[in-house]
């Protein structure tokens, strides 16, 4: 009997933040996994769909719009390598997060606290939930800027309206996961449209950006850090431990040739979701590039400023796509955020409060940030410090027990996944305290 045999039941009482796939989607599945009926490709992926979508978010939330923006603003288009080598790394890392989950039927929060000792699992639990709450606070204060660009309003009101929106997606978590995995998609299409029609109105110059995509290459000191924080910031340690909770559950087979297929079909999941977000953290530099430095704004410090700067650029449309990308990108990070810390919570310590509870936990920092008057972008870069300090015990543990054939059986890493993982851990953790080191010696 297999290690997913063994714990199938107690994987129902324990995950459940988003429960298994509904009948119809599970049958689906099942009729693809087995060979059974006929159906084209797209279809055939259908069912598969989702949990990777919900995991890009954060690959797109307010920070990603500061870091971006700010390098494309003083380099131009040089440092969109970094984007691209940021989002394999992306892809590599989420991938063996999904198959996690796959393949034990755990969560990375739930297999740390079986591997790992009691001291060692409540201290990790203690920072991945002040990691969570780093994370929430930059993407809310990232929607509340949104409403403050788009409709004027106070930042205070627009936290309100956050909260209220943020709340309502939140409660479509009790129909299953179908529909919270359809409204994430849904802000994920709003943000890539947006700068899809940015690109439009901004005309860049493709030939730079063809060129720099590939090619590696730095201008001075400052280039060579801010390719850290874009690098560094890679991966979100909240969505490291989300994506193998979004797996865990969803469509299970016992079959080890099954299991096999549906981790190609969710490896398809990974592929096209991080390239959606890869392609719109290019958009964003592209499009600073193509605005700002071509028009000697180098110096564009806060998402406020960018736009400010837009309107009398490119017209008063183009601020307004971009507000409205900045929601996007906040409510829909800030609702995955909250998934986040509810699963690290069941995972590391067997308990689970109301959704609503920890969301009114994890909001108060920010609106403590508002009603102090602090700098909104400025406490955005602030909380990717925090980050910092998360990350390696969520990538070097995935890394660990995803090469160990008695928890993954046919999923184990192969040696070259593993060498290839090894690689991109070390460098993620590398340029994260590299950026950290840069931080506190007041260089950055």
């Amino acid at each position: 009997m297999t290690e997913r045999e063994l714990t199938g039941d107690r994987i129902e009482v324990e995950s459940g933040f988003l429960k298994r796939a509904d009948g119809r989607t599970q049958q689906a599945a099942d009729d693809v996994l087995t060979g059974a009926g006929k159906r084209g490709m797209l279809l055939r992926l259908l069912p598969f769909f989702g949990p990777a979508f919900v995991a890009s978010v954060a690959y797109v939330d307010p920070g990603n719009f500061a870091t971006n923006i700010s390098a494309g603003a003083k380099f131009g288009y040089l440092l969109l390598w970094v984007v691209v080598a940021s989002n394999l790394m992306a892809m590599l890392v989420q991938t063996l997060s999904a198959k996690l989950g796959l393949a034990t039927g755990r969560n990375l929060a739930e297999t740390c606290r079986d591997e790992f000792p009691q001291g060692a699992v409540i201290a990790m639990w203690i920072l991945a939930e002040v990691v969570a709450m780093a994370t929430d606070l930059a993407e809310f204060l990232g929607a509340a800027l949104g409403f403050l660009l788009l409709l004027h309003v106070p930042l205070i009101v627009g936290a309100i309206f956050t909260a209220i929106v943020t709340f309502a997606i939140l409660t479509l978590e009790r129909y299953g996961f179908r529909p919270l995995e359809v409204a994430i998609g849904f802000f994920v299409a709003i943000i890539a449209i947006c700068y899809l029609l940015e690109l439009a109105i901004g005309h860049p110059l493709w030939s730079q950006v063809g060129v720099h995509a590939v090619l590696p290459a730095f201008k001075g000191r400052e280039s060579v850090l801010l390719a850290a924080g874009i690098l560094g910031a890679t991966v979100m340690p909240h969505v490291v431990y989300l994506h193998s909770g979004l797996t865990q559950n969803r469509i299970v087979t016992r079959d080890p040739g099954q299991l096999k297929r549906l981790f190609r079909f969710q490896t398809v999941d990974v592929v096209i979701a991080m390239t959606v977000a890869g392609l719109v953290n290019g958009a964003m530099l592209i499009m600073a590039a193509a605005t700002f430095h071509a028009h000697g704004f180098a110096n564009i410090g806060t998402i406020e400023q960018a736009h400010k700067t837009l309107a009398p650029l490119l017209g008063g449309a183009s601020a307004m796509i971009f507000a409205i990308a900045l929601l996007a990108s906040g409510l829909s990070s800030s609702t995955v955020g909250t998934m986040s810390g509810q699963m690290i919570m069941q995972g590391f310590v067997r308990r689970r409060i109301p959704i609503w509870v920890r969301r009114a936990v994890t909001m108060a920092p920010a609106f403590a940030v508002i009603i102090a008057g602090l700098d909104p972008t400025r406490t955005l870069v602030l909380s990717q410090v925090v980050l910092s300090f998360g990350l390696p015990f969520a990538v070097i543990p995935l890394v660990i027990f995803t090469s160990r054939r008695r928890l993954m059986g046919a999923l184990t890493n192969s040696r070259t996944t593993i060498v290839f993982a090894g690689v991109v851990s070390a460098m993620i953790v590398g340029l994260n305290v590299l950026l950290l080191a840069l931080i506190f010696s007041g260089t950055s």
